[in-house]
């Protein structure tokens, strides 16, 4: 990297690149080496996993990032320490409850719109909370997302004239969640000419219950072009598919 690059990246990103920060909390510093340059570096931001963070430690890190990068975006966020966003960042809050994510944007801050456009799909309504994760990375990356969701292989008639209207809609790959056994985006993948990532959701019962026979139905399918995540890997999900239909739009851009 020249210096012309570096002092780029300290402009935008406020810390050089290369430099971790410790973001404070209240009275104390948060155990946190925050990658402000991530998001410029790989084209997807990174995402703040609440789930066993504590409430103190989520507020400064989402600081940080808005003031470093002018958004955060936040997973696996307990009610509380959603409500305590919405409190401390009052009207900059996209808070997805279902999906138990959010996104928190400075004053001022508008997400980029790339052009790329994705679907999301689901096999049950309660395959719904992980779409919900993936939506949210794709639209904060700048796609546009269409969703369709409860398509399931149990009504497989439900299926397939939405789905023949997505692609013809132009979108660049597809996300499909399914618990039980996990058909879904094998079907959906044998029907569409573009790359489909497939999702396990911990849905299901039984010997194969909590995504392992999802997963390892998507694992073993027979419809080439379906790549698959880790079980409820909404996030994963969401932005490898963004960054293909993003890819693919900048090559639009460029003809």
């Amino acid at each position: 990297m020249d210096r012309e690059q570096r002092e780029q990246r300290e402009q935008r990103f406020g810390v050089p690149a290369d430099q971790p920060s410790h973001p404070k909390g209240r009275g104390e510093l948060v155990s946190a080496h925050l990658d402000f340059a991530r998001e410029h570096r790989k084209g997807i931001p990174e995402v703040i996993f609440a789930e066993v963070k504590t409430d103190d430690q989520v507020m400064a890190i989402v600081r940080s990032f808005l003031d470093h990068n002018g958004h955060a975006v936040v997973s696996r966020l307990r009610e509380r320490t959603a409500k305590r966003l919405l409190r401390e960042f009052p009207g900059l809050v996209d808070w997805r409850q279902e999906g138990r994510a959010a996104s928190v944007h400075a004053p001022g801050y508008v997400r980029p719109s790339t052009g790329g456009r994705i679907g999301v799909l689901t096999a049950g309504t309660s395959d719904v909370p992980v779409a919900e994760e993936a939506r949210l990375i794709a639209e904060e990356m700048g796609c546009e997302v269409a969703t369709l969701y409860d398509v399931g292989v149990a009504g497989l008639h439900r299926l397939l004239d939405p789905l023949r209207a997505l692609v013809a809609s132009e979108i660049s790959a597809l996300v499909v969640c399914a618990g039980m056994d996990g058909a879904l985006p094998s079907v959906v993948t044998g029907l569409v000419p573009v790359p489909v990532i497939g999702v396990p959701t911990s849905i299901g019962y039984g010997v194969g219950g909590k995504g392992r026979a999802a997963l390892l139905a998507m694992l073993q399918t027979c419809a080439p072009g379906l790549t698959v995540v880790n079980i409820d890997n909404g996030i994963g999900a969401g932005a490898t598919a963004a960054l293909i239909a993003n890819r693919i739009a900048a090559a639009r851009e460029t003809e």
